[in-house]
């Protein structure tokens, strides 16, 4: 199954390739001649301008928004109609503001197991608790709406859910905007686990400065600082 082939990507084998990639939306081209690759383990951050693509290049990654020139190539597989659904099965996506998709907290970490791909890995009651106090979060939050928690607190129960799953591969867009410096720490401890790979968006200089590498986009494109 393809979602196991990622635990064959091993040390120096890329397993996300942009190659000459851009976007254009609305008319607008936004990213042009975008080419870097991510190895398993790594963790990138995506710095610069507010505006400039940061996003987009995540959102091309996960098909939600069309590659007009170029390719992007996810463990040996181009990102297309055909293969994306198999991609975003082996990849979390944290967004600065999720959406959580249920009433609880309980109800969102296991909505993922409704469907049938996923029943097998479904979590008991100790086993959330446990991933809930991992990422600084109380166990007894599991019966609060979701409406009722913070920002913070939605990107930690979403960054719960993912690991629960078992992500390997995070793709994390401004996810320390609205934590406080503890609950940062305690995120940021979890991603450097050299088991995960990560593409991340930020401006927070601590979370670049823990990156293995800092990828600036600007004018539409991405260069690294050496």
């Amino acid at each position: 199954m393809f979602v196991n082939r990622i635990e064959d990507f091993k040390g120096n084998n890329t397993l996300i390739h942009f190659e000459k990639v851009g976007v254009t939306r609305h008319r607008t081209r936004i990213l042009g001649n975008v080419s870097f690759d991510i190895r398993p383990g790594e963790k990138a951050g995506l710095t610069g301008p507010s505006g400039s693509g940061k996003s987009t290049l995540l959102n091309a990654l996960m098909g939600i928004f069309p590659v007009n020139e170029g390719r992007i190539i996810f463990a040996d597989k181009v990102v297309s109609s055909d293969s994306i659904r198999e991609i975003r099965r082996s990849v979390a996506y944290i967004a600065q503001e999720p959406m959580l998709g249920a009433e609880t907290v309980r109800d969102s970490i296991l909505l993922p197991y409704g469907f049938r791909v996923n029943r097998a890995q479904k979590p008991g009651e100790t086993r959330i608790r446990e991933m809930l106090t991992q990422v600084g979060l109380a166990g007894d939050m599991l019966d609060r709406r979701v409406i009722n928690i913070s920002g913070g607190e939605k990107q930690r129960v979403a960054i719960a859910r993912a690991l629960l799953l078992g992500k390997k591969v995070f793709l994390c867009d401004e996810i320390t905007s609205a934590l406080d410096a503890e609950s940062r720490d305690i995120v940021l401890g979890i991603f450097q686990n050299p088991a995960f790979t990560m593409l991340s968006v930020s401006h927070d200089e601590k979370w670049l400065s823990a990156c293995d590498r800092r990828l600036t986009v600007a004018g539409g494109t991405v260069t690294e600082e050496s």
